[in-house]
C-alpha cells in the first residue's frame, strides 16, 4: 500500500446515471488515493458527511434543482466539504456558482484527477503548496481577476496584451483546477494571495 493510499481522500458521488458514476469511479480508483462513496439520494448526503467524514462531493447539479434552499442550507452547515458540480448540460450561472468548483464531463482523465487532488490538498493540507505553482505574473493576474477586473482592465494595469491575460487565466485554471471566479476568490483568500 502506498503512502497516498494510507491517506486516501474521501469522495462522495451523487449522479443518477450509472454509466457516468461507474466511469468517474473507475477514473478515480485507477488514479489511487481516493475512497469512494456512492450516494443515491440528496437526502442521504448529510448522513455520508457525518458517518464517513466525506471531504469532497461530486454532484450532478440537476439533482439539486428541486430543492436548492436545502442544498444551500446543507452546504452552510458543512463548511469543511468541497462541493463539485459535474456538468454535462447547460445550467444557469447562479446554479453553478453554488458550487466550490466544477468539472466538465468532457474534461480529460488527468485533468479530473489532478483538479480534485489539488483542491483537496489545498483545503485539507499536504506537503504540496499550491501557491508555489503559480508564477508571479499569474499571481498578479489572479489578484486583479478576483477584484472584479475584466481581461482588458487586467491587460491595461499589467501592461500586457489581452491575449497574454487569457493565457495566464488558462494556466491558472489548469494549475489550480478551479474554473469559476468565485472558486478562484476562495483559493486566493485561503492561500493568502489576497486579504479581505
Amino acid at each position: 500500500m502506498t503512502e497516498e493510499d494510507k491517506e486516501a481522500f474521501r469522495v462522495g458521488i451523487l449522479e443518477p446515471s450509472t454509466v457516468i458514476t461507474e466511469g468517474l469511479s473507475n477514473i478515480l480508483l485507477k488514479a489511487g488515493g481516493f475512497d469512494l462513496y456512492h450516494i443515491d439520494y440528496v437526502t442521504d448526503i448529510e448522513h455520508y458527511i457525518v458517518e464517513d467524514d466525506l471531504q469532497f462531493i461530486i454532484i450532478n447539479p440537476q439533482v439539486l434543482l428541486v430543492d436548492t434552499k436545502e442544498f444551500l442550507y446543507l452546504k452552510q452547515r458543512t463548511p469543511n466539504v468541497i462541493w463539485c458540480a459535474l456538468v454535462y448540460s447547460f445550467f444557469e450561472r447562479q446554479v453553478l456558482e453554488m458550487f466550490d468548483m466544477q468539472l466538465q464531463i468532457t474534461d480529460s482523465r488527468d485533468f479530473i484527477v489532478n483538479s480534485i487532488r489539488r483542491r483537496l490538498r489545498n483545503e485539507f493540507g499536504d506537503d504540496m503548496n499550491n501557491t508555489e505553482q503559480l508564477s508571479e505574473r499569474e499571481l498578479d493576474v489572479l489578484r486583479l481577476l478576483v477584484k472584479g477586473n475584466m481581461n482588458k482592465e487586467i491587460a491595461d494595469k499589467l501592461n500586457i496584451s489581452v491575449h497574454t491575460v487569457i493565457s495566464h487565466r488558462k494556466s491558472i485554471t489548469q494549475k489550480t483546477g478551479i474554473k469559476t471566479e468565485a472558486g478562484l476568490t476562495i483559493y486566493a483568500l485561503s492561500n493568502k494571495i489576497i486579504n479581505l
